[in-house]
């Protein structure tokens, strides 16, 4: 299967097939198995969380990540705790986008509009060193996408000091929601402000590092980068 230049897999099933682990117990109608759903989600965010089991107790810690097609990647030091515990292990991958506060009459129904992906999966260590390889630039490119063919490549010690694992999006599911408060009836007469307050992801002003040697125009990825998180967020 290639992939399409939105991220979509030619010939993929559109929706991911539900399991016992990831059918919505709660608010089920909020719940999508959509594939472009979860993809636009995992394409959008910037972090991620991996839970894995690590001596008897549960750790959750934050990465940046990547998808391909229908894997996630991660990244990190060769000794990097994380990685060497989640390859060949179970592992829970998250992602949350928060799109704003909803403030309700009554404090029990306050709540937050957000998106947010599940994913269960093995950890696999990526050995193929074309794969390894291809996964740090679309980690690169992720976060600003056209960076890697600008930065310099990663040499072969770099590329023997860092460990890539792959998370297949095999068992993942999304949980969205937006709107207004849902007050109860009963209190939709009280004289107390309700409504949303919208959040946004956005990048501020690029600052040039001080130690430039030379004059380096602003790449039109950094200058735009704002712009074109907010057309992510407006393709859902």
């Amino acid at each position: 299967m290639s992939e399409a230049r939105d991220g979509a897999v030619h010939g993929a099933d559109p929706t991911i097939e539900a399991t016992a682990r990831t059918t919505l117990r709660r608010k089920r109608e909020r719940g999508s198995f959509d594939r472009a759903t979860i993809y636009s989600i995992l394409d959008e965010g910037l972090i991620c969380h991996v839970g894995f089991e690590d001596e008897g107790s549960v750790v959750v810690l934050p990465t940046i990540y990547a998808r391909t097609g229908d894997d996630i990647y991660l990244h990190g030091a060769a000794a990097n705790r994380m990685l060497h515990q989640a390859a060949g292990v179970p592992v829970c991958v998250t992602v949350t986008l928060v799109d704003g506060i909803v403030f309700a009459r009554s404090a029990f129904h306050h709540s937050m509009n957000y998106r947010s992906v599940v994913i269960f999966g093995t950890g696999a260590k990526v050995e193929d060193e074309a794969e390894k390889e291809a996964a740090l630039n679309a980690i690169v490119d992720h976060i600003a996408p056209g960076r890697s063919a600008d930065a310099r490549g990663p040499t072969a010690v770099e590329l023997k000091s860092t460990s890539v694992v792959r998370v297949r999006l095999a068992e993942a599911s999304a949980k969205v929601r937006t709107g207004p408060p849902l007050d109860d009836e009963e209190d939709m007469g009280l004289a107390i402000w309700a409504g949303v307050l919208p959040f946004e992801t956005t990048a501020l002003a690029a600052i040039p590092d001080p130690a430039l040697r030379q004059p380096v125009p602003l790449p039109q990825y950094v200058s735009e980068y704002a712009k074109r998180r907010l057309g992510q967020r407006d393709r859902l």
